[in-house]
């Protein structure tokens, strides 16, 4: 099969992302066995892992990013995985979920959402799972988040194939539509909206690659990160807060 996913001639790119101790790095290494380089990002102590696999005639290189449990700016971590994640650097990411620990994994999973990214779910130690009388609807989870959900299990290679045949599919409809962002009931829905009209009356500059309402929701969090990068005026800075001390 040829390539025949948007290319520039650069292979494409995509990231695991997922909690630490999800088998995150297992799935790397099953798809990406010996052809693998292990360095520092830059000026970061934090550790890059990359590597190639050929699938379907395709190259495709492989990032598996630090464990984080979220996608704050608290830890060094969190940041280089964020500001990756938000600068297109990959062009589907693979969150990897532990289905022994669904319910915690989702948090990451619904920041993800938050941003708008392209993402595929791999419920990895799938047959643990079973094993301890979990059992899944997997339909209705990929109903509910608005993605595709692929049960895997790394240690045994259980689901790699399906796995890439969803992040080729993936792929090939690139620019098409992406996954709904999770609603957060009407009060806060009026809010982001209401502090995004504030931004485009505004004109504030953004940084690239940052869709203006996840950059509203997370100064609705105070995130110290985006309210560094984000320069607001005092006067908007000011209704912004008013607006979220009113909810808050």
């Amino acid at each position: 099969m040829q390539n025949d996913y948007p290319c520039s001639g650069v292979p494409p790119r995509i990231a695991l992302v997922g909690n630490p101790n999800v088998g995150k790095s297992s799935i790397f290494n099953q798809l990406t066995g010996l052809n693998q380089t292990v360095g520092n990002w830059p000026g970061k102590t934090v550790e890059l892992a990359e590597g190639t696999l050929v699938f379907e005639g395709a190259t495709i290189r492989i990032v598996d990013m630090p464990g984080t449990y979220s996608l704050s700016s608290y830890s060094e971590e969190e940041l280089v995985t964020r500001d990756f994640l938000l600068s297109s650097a990959a062009d589907v990411i693979i969150n990897v979920v532990d289905a022994t620990a669904l319910e915690r994994n989702l948090y990451l999973t619904l920041q993800l959402l938050e941003m708008g990214l392209p993402i595929i779910l791999a419920v990895n130690f799938i047959d643990a799972a079973y094993h301890k009388g979990i059992s899944f609807d997997f339909k209705s989870l990929q109903e509910g988040l608005g993605v595709t959900v692929i049960p895997v299990d790394a240690s045994s290679g259980q689901g790699m194939t399906e796995l890439m045949g969803a992040a080729m599919r993936q792929l090939r409809s690139r620019g098409g539509s992406r996954p709904p962002r999770p609603k957060y009931g009407k009060e806060m829905e009026y809010l982001i909206a209401d502090v995004a009209r504030e931004l485009h009356a505004g004109n504030v500059p953004l940084p690239d690659g940052y869709p203006i309402e996840w950059i509203s929701l997370k100064l609705i969090e105070g995130d110290p990160e985006v309210m560094r990068r984000v320069k607001l005026p005092p006067d908007l800075l000011a209704r912004v807060s008013e607006k979220t001390s009113a909810v808050g």
